[in-house]
């Protein structure tokens, strides 16, 4: 069985993204989709301090330090890009506005409900950011994350035990070993590594599998 790098995750989460859709990449690994969208396709990066049309990064020394997304990373302005307050971005986010949203988790529930974030340990983010807004307000939440801890304990769980993100808000879940949707019938996998059966992908996960490929 081999694993998909982090790397490997980004790219497959990017030929799920679609043209002309409006999309928000989350702190974090999610950032790592930007760089596996096709060339020449319209999709339109949205970030949460204040810009939509964000394009690849920079090239090293092409770097702009008043232009970074909402992780603090540089990033470039495809033609037609828009600057605004972060007032005005979070109403897009809470309006219904981003047809998809990409964020990373320490766990998913069963349900869908999605928790990505924690103040207890010292190298923690400070707060929850723009989280809950995204996952409310963003048509599809996809969730990238290994699917174990580094213990060896499922992320996929019955019930979340880190504070909860958004309740059922999850669409679908992009792991190093599968992609799985979150249906009104419970996880469903899409699609396993190569060599991983569905046996041994249920024995790693803490919630009962259904399979059905796309």
């Amino acid at each position: 069985m081999q694993r998909l790098t982090r790397d490997q995750i980004a790219a497959r989460v990017a030929r799920d993204i679609p043209e002309g859709a409006y999309v928000n990449l989350g702190i974090g690994l999610p950032t790592m989709v930007t760089k596996h969208l096709p060339a020449g396709l319209d999709i339109f990066l949205h970030s949460e301090n204040g810009l939509l049309g964000m394009g690849p990064p920079p090239a090293p020394g092409q770097e702009d330090e008043d232009l970074i997304n909402a992780g603090k990373q540089p990033v470039t302005l495809l033609p037609g890009g828009a600057y605004f307050h972060h007032a005005d971005s979070f109403a897009m986010m809470r309006g219904g506005h981003l047809d998809i949203c990409v964020l990373g988790a320490f766990q998913v529930s069963a349900r869908g409900d999605l928790a990505n974030w924690h103040t207890g340990a010292p190298d923690a983010i400070p707060a929850v950011g723009g989280a809950m807004d995204l996952a409310i307000g963003a048509k599809r939440v996809f969730v990238m994350m290994e699917h174990l801890t580094k213990d060896g304990a499922s992320k996929i769980v019955a019930e979340c035990t880190y504070p909860l993100t958004g309740v059922g808000c999850v669409s679908r879940i992009y792991t190093d070993l599968a992609v799985i949707d979150v249906t009104a019938r419970g996880m469903v996998v899409r699609e396993m590594v190569e060599g991983l059966g569905l046996d041994e992908l249920q024995r790693m996960t803490g919630v009962p599998l259904a399979y059905e490929a796309l």
